[in-house]
């Protein structure tokens, strides 16, 4: 089931500015009283004020959002017609209350819609799913010379905010299912642009992403091998248990809390193992490309070394780079050097081998032109 309502984004009322900005005025004022109260109270009140801070935290994500949503306009509105459907995937993978009314009701999501301005809408053309990265996070205008360029090559493109993304607030938030049912809204995604829009091409359709959406890039894949012509996975999330090993307690937390997995790896290392990609290289049939940094300061590089070697252990044919130091690290072919452009353009080739863009880039020249203003 696929709900097709559409929303338009919407500006943010300056009016809200004013009164957030005294709410939270108000709150820091209040903190000091809420300090004198501990003392007497215990953790009690230390809890409410972190309460309070969490509340606060989305609500200032949700602003966040709202202005971003704006500025997409600003910076890609001249290339692309730009929507922003709401739409579903399956239900919640954690309900605390499974009784309650529309608690196990399929979970309603927001997907980004970008459309060339130049296609001629008599005529097919082919699709990019792309998921962003982030434990949470949330697609922005981080994006905006990547949309531009795909823009130009002839793309349309979706960018689904799935379940645990942030900017929809707290009761979203904790939906999230890292490597679990997100991967079942970013694949709805694509099934909603080829239901709802003819100039979509589904036998043109491939998935990238960086980090967290290099792994959905490659579950997608791995789960749904004939939906997807191409896929990229730029230093993707390859080994979650290698992954609780080098980090910090707190980032673990994000994955054993109670609303999400709910047991550490050591706890329950085969839910990890079953989330992580570097399990699943057996199922590869779909062209992929993977970069790599050595110098990558989120996923270390040791983790997609692990999904290179079980690939080639199960004797997958793929193509792959591993950049050595390049700079920029996590971020290395997504920013504005002369290497971040070299790099995407290699991508940029290698997606249109498989998905015939009308306006294929041929050199760094094409994609600066459409990418810089």
């Amino acid at each position: 089931m696929i709900m097709t309502q559409t929303k338009l984004l919407t500006p943010l009322r300056p009016q809200f500015i004013p009164q957030l900005a005294a709410l939270l005025a108000c709150f820091i004022l209040a903190l000091p009283l809420f300090a004198q109260e501990g003392k007497d109270e215990g953790t009690s009140t230390e809890k409410l004020i972190n309460k309070n801070f969490e509340s606060l935290e989305h609500r200032l994500d949700q602003l966040e959002k709202a202005v971003d949503d704006i500025l997409w306009y600003n910076k890609v509105g001249d290339v692309a017609n730009i929507d922003k459907v709401f739409i579903v995937g399956p239900p919640p993978a954690y309900v605390p209350n499974p009784t309650a009314m529309g608690a196990t009701n399929p979970v309603k999501f927001w997907s980004y819609i970008f459309i060339p301005q130049k296609l001629d809408r008599s005529k097919k053309y082919p699709l990019l799913v792309l998921p962003h990265g982030g434990v949470h996070a949330d697609f922005t205008t981080y994006y905006t010379h990547i949309i531009r360029e795909l823009m130009a090559q002839g793309y349309i493109v979706v960018a689904p905010e799935y379940r645990g993304s942030t900017g929809y607030g707290k009761k979203f938030y904790e939906l999230i299912d890292y490597g679990g049912l997100e991967i079942a809204d970013n694949n709805a995604s694509r099934d909603y642009m080829i239901e709802n829009y003819e100039i979509v091409d589904k036998n043109r359709v491939g998935v990238i992403g960086w980090s967290h959406g290099g792994l959905m890039a490659l579950m997608d894949i791995f789960q749904h091998p004939d939906d997807y012509q191409v896929a990229f996975a730029g230093v993707p999330v390859s080994d979650l248990v290698a992954r609780m090993g080098y980090y910090d307690d707190e980032y673990r937390k994000e994955f054993s809390a109670k609303y999400h997995i709910g047991k550490t790896a050591q706890d329950n290392v085969e839910e990890y193992r079953k989330r992580s990609p570097v399990n699943h290289a057996e199922k590869l049939k779909t062209p992929l490309l993977i970069h790599t940094n050595t110098n990558d300061d989120d996923v270390n590089v040791l983790e997609v070394e692990h999904l290179i070697r079980a690939l080639k252990s199960a004797g997958k044919k793929f193509e792959y780079e591993i950049f050595k130091d390049a700079p920029g690290g996590h971020s290395f072919d997504r920013i504005d050097t002369k290497l971040a452009k070299e790099t995407r353009l290699k991508i940029y080739k290698f997606l249109a081998e498989y998905l015939k863009p009308p306006f294929p880039f041929k050199s760094v020249a094409d994609l600066e032109k459409a990418g810089y203003r």
